[in-house]
């Protein structure tokens, strides 16, 4: 016949697996997350970029937004892209795998930064 503290320690046992499994199980779909891209939204508004400076991760994408009355566009400085001269509430995104110094052509004291962290 067994006593109460076997029946309690089987239980005992079988709580510690299952709790070091579900850890586990978290941790792994956690850093599954982590290592995901994500989207970041940059707002045109008053004639500004906001946020100014933008730091993501290597590979992320950035959704510019237009919300401000005029056309805007966005350029990096060197001109490797520009998107089109985007109207109110056009977007307009790109996957970013290195530090950025970006501006409006349409309105040249419009500037932005995109910093990639490790």
């Amino acid at each position: 016949m067994k006593t109460h503290k076997q029946y309690f320690s089987k239980y005992v046992m079988i709580f510690t697996m299952l709790t070091c499994f579900a850890v586990f199980f978290m941790n792994g779909q956690h850093a599954e997350e982590v290592c995901q891209p994500k989207r970041h939204m940059v707002t045109i508004i008053k004639m500004k970029f906001e946020p100014a400076n933008l730091t993501i991760k290597k590979g992320d994408t950035v959704v510019w937004v237009n919300k401000d009355f005029f056309q805007h566009d966005v350029t990096e400085v060197s001109r490797k892209w520009s998107s089109k001269p985007m109207n109110q509430g056009a977007t307009w995104s790109k996957v970013i795998n290195e530090d950025v110094n970006y501006f409006c052509d349409l309105h040249k004291v419009m500037k932005g930064t995109i910093t990639i962290t490790k």
